[in-house]
């Protein structure tokens, strides 16, 4: 778990040193790095399941302004 959490940091430091440099491309790459290594471990392996419960939510939510047309225009 120690590894984990070093690999998580140093790739938080690389998407700092990427921004910092004016480089997107490198920040985004080490972002997704970190977002992995985070949900492999214990910690993180409900976050895709929180996202997907948010991402209905607001849909329910919405649902009344759109009268559950799923089609815009």
């Amino acid at each position: 778990m120690g590894t984990i959490g070093a690999l998580i940091f140093f790739a938080v430091v690389g998407a700092v040193i990427c921004a910092k440099a004016r480089s997107a491309g490198g920040a985004v790459v080490f972002s997704l790095i970190a977002l992995g290594l985070f949900i492999a471990t214990p910690a993180g392996a409900g976050l895709p399941g929180m996202l997907s419960d948010f991402v209905s939510a607001v849909a329910d939510a919405s649902e009344p302004l759109t009268e559950g047309s799923g089609a815009v225009g």
